[in-house]
């Protein structure tokens, strides 16, 4: 899935969710697993989900090695706690 197709489904499943044809749970079902599939779609990356410190602990990121997750995670938080990153089945 490319990013304008994401974008697209993400806004059908907005206007569906605004004329209430479904309910925010269901949109928030949507998202996710419009985001999963557009995520999985980087096949030379890997889903990597950091594991510590709270503010780390969850923080989900896509990269080509464990190294480079960390390095990752290390620019998104300032100044982060001890943590981990393992390759993550689920986001």
């Amino acid at each position: 899935m490319d990013r304008i197709s994401a974008l697209r489904n993400i806004e059908e499943s907005l206007a569906a969710f605004e004329n209430g044809e479904q309910s925010l749970s269901a949109l928030e079902r949507d998202v996710r697993g419009i985001l999963r599939t557009y995520a999985t779609s980087f096949e030379e990356q890997t889903i990597y989900r950091a594991t510590g410190g709270e503010r780390v602990d969850g923080l989900i990121v896509l990269a080509e090695s464990p190294q480079k997750a960390r390095q990752r995670v290390e620019e998104l938080v300032a100044d982060p706690p001890a943590f981990d990153v393992e390759p993550a089945d689920e986001i």
